[in-house]
């Protein structure tokens, strides 16, 4: 089975990397696993022409193109999150907008092959659950348009720095053996 961690800030070096790096180790002990980070695709802003609703095509090609073909291979779909004035970080919310071709509410649309699970952890710098829970909201939203069956998020609160990430290692890990 292939997970995908996807790495939902630009930032490679951060709190979400550190994350990551806990959530790879603990699924390599079961998983084929595969991480990446948005900010190593370049790809358009979608314009809203809305061509991708007759044609199941985006007029551009792009980066995009070349994340969704990860998201294929994958049976197993974790992304981690933190928040950007309460919500996930523009790139990655520009990536799920480019995704419309995807999208099961249009038809024609492409799609992923079924059965894939979904999962999110999302991290943000103050005490607010609520926060983290829009996140793994709008990730949740995005999953169940490409038919990606959402399981459950993982919510941390109070994570600003990798530093801050060693308090919470056994709990990723322990939501990691979850999955």
């Amino acid at each position: 089975m292939k997970v995908l961690i996807v790495n939902c800030s630009p930032v490679k070096n951060g709190a979400t990397a550190r994350i990551i790096q806990i959530a790879r180790e603990e699924l390599l002990k079961r998983y084929e696993v595969k991480d990446v980070c948005i900010d190593d695709y370049r790809f358009s802003f979608c314009t809203g022409c809305r061509s991708c609703h007759t044609t199941a095509q985006c007029i551009y090609s792009d980066g995009v193109d070349e994340l969704m073909e990860e998201f294929e291979e994958a049976d197993v779909i974790l992304c981690v999150s933190p928040s950007y004035w309460a919500d996930v970080p523009g790139q990655f919310k520009a990536f799920i907008d480019r995704c419309t071709p995807y999208s099961n509410t249009h038809d024609p649309h492409k799609a992923l092959s079924s059965g894939k699970k979904g999962y999110v952890i999302a991290l943000r710098t103050g005490g607010r659950v609520q926060e983290c829970e829009e996140i793994a909201g709008t990730i949740e939203h995005f999953y169940g348009h490409l038919d990606i069956d959402y399981v459950k998020a993982l919510c941390l609160t109070k994570v600003e720095y990798r530093d801050d990430v060693v308090n919470r290692e056994e709990e990723i890990r322990s939501f990691c053996n979850e999955i």
